[in-house]
């Protein structure tokens, strides 16, 4: 089993910056990649990024990429997903997920481990 918690979301205005953090615990060593997804109000679920775990290759959704960063913290043991320029449209709420599945994916059901998500807000 793996646990994740998600911490550092929070409000923001247009075009600032968050940082968001993601904490794996338990069997870390199972994990393949993480992801970072969003789901907004009367939307479905988004992919926003995704790394993996050994050999940090990292993946992004268009709408996010030059914005977003995703990265490792191993002393930590978290999955960082750090965002600038922020946009209106970024609100959502923010869940990262391990896979332990040897391939990568952007597709949220082939992630195995969630955790309970944290909200994001950007006005304009």
């Amino acid at each position: 089993q793996v646990q994740l918690v998600e911490s550092g979301g929070g409000v923001v205005q247009a075009g600032g910056s968050l940082r968001l953090s993601c904490a794996a615990s338990g069997r870390t060593s199972s994990i393949y990649a993480m992801g970072w997804f969003r789901l907004a109000p009367v939307k479905e679920r988004e992919f926003v990024a995704a790394i993996t775990w050994s050999t940090t290759n990292t993946y992004y959704a268009d709408s996010v990429k030059g914005r977003f960063t995703i990265s490792i913290n191993y002393g930590k043991n978290t999955v960082d997903l750090q965002m600038n320029s922020l946009k209106p449209e970024d609100t959502a709420v923010y869940y990262c997920a391990a896979k332990i599945t040897r391939y990568m994916s952007a597709l949220g059901e082939q992630y195995n481990y969630w955790g309970q998500g944290t909200q994001v807000t950007v006005s304009s």
